[in-house]
């Protein structure tokens, strides 16, 4: 009986820390669990809020597409406006000259306003042959100008912000090389005197 009374204490002592240990695993596994859901739910409205970042994204590309599109229009629909008034003027003009004088008007007004978007044209006639910039379409030799030198442009190049969109189809400049005359002409005439000096002797 009395070694019965001297372990009861003891396993009541371990009981109780069992119980503690216990009740701090499960707080543990609680904090676990309210962290768990947390993140999850973070999870969520991170997917969510992304899913409509994509959305609006893609709304806004398509919106400023069309805006860029609207904007090229309506800087073109002037040029438009001076092209069908001298198409109408045209059958009433008296002479070529106002008509060419108009169509000069139209493509100036066209060049500015590619320059209003970043379009410039690519210098060819007269240059020297650039392959990144030209397009060689023929050769031809014109003795008085230099080699490699753009002779006619069949189209105009033009490049967007600095960057080539079309090159500049071209003819170039291509000499034949050609031995000076003098050289060809002294051997023969040496070797001819030879073969008289050798006849008379």
């Amino acid at each position: 009986m009395k070694k019965k009374k001297s372990e009861t204490p003891l396993r009541q002592k371990k009981t109780e820390a069992d119980r503690n240990e216990l009740e701090e695993l499960r707080v543990r596994i609680d904090n676990v669990q309210k962290e768990k859901d947390e993140l999850f739910a973070k999870l969520q409205r991170v997917s969510a809020d992304y899913d409509n970042f994509q959305k609006r994204t893609a709304r806004q590309i398509v919106d400023t597409i069309g805006y860029e599109k609207e904007k090229i229009i309506k800087t073109i629909l002037p040029a438009l406006d001076n092209f069908e008034h001298t198409l109408q003027n045209a059958q009433s003009a008296e002479n070529v000259d106002t008509l060419l004088k108009g169509i000069q008007i139209i493509y100036d007004q066209m060049l500015d306003i590619l320059k209003s978007h970043n379009v410039e044209q690519i210098k060819a006639l007269d240059e020297i042959f650039d392959p990144a910039l030209h397009e060689a379409m023929m050769q031809k030799t014109e003795k008085e100008k230099e080699e490699n030198i753009v002779l006619e442009e069949f189209q105009k190049g033009y490049k967007l912000n600095g960057r080539i969109i079309r090159p500049s189809k071209v003819i170039v400049n291509k000499l034949t090389q050609e031995q000076p005359a003098k050289q060809d002409e002294e051997p023969p005439e040496q070797t001819t005197n030879e073969y008289q000096i050798k006849d008379t002797e």
